[in-house]
């Protein structure tokens, strides 16, 4: 009975550390997504700022 809740035991706290993994991996892919659509952002308004002062 003990070897079985000492398992029991390992497997919530693997599922535990498991489910915080994904977790912070989400969270990073996330900002890493944010952060390369703000770059795009920015060329692209710069780009604009560029081209509308070319047209004045």
């Amino acid at each position: 009975m003990r070897e079985r809740a000492g398992d029991l035991g390992n497997r919530v706290i693997a599922l535990l550390v498991l489910i915080v993994a994904v977790w912070f991996l989400l969270k990073f892919v996330i900002g890493l997504i944010t952060g390369i659509a703000t770059a795009i952002a920015i060329v692209i308004a710069i780009g604009a700022v560029f081209w509308a002062v070319n047209r004045l």
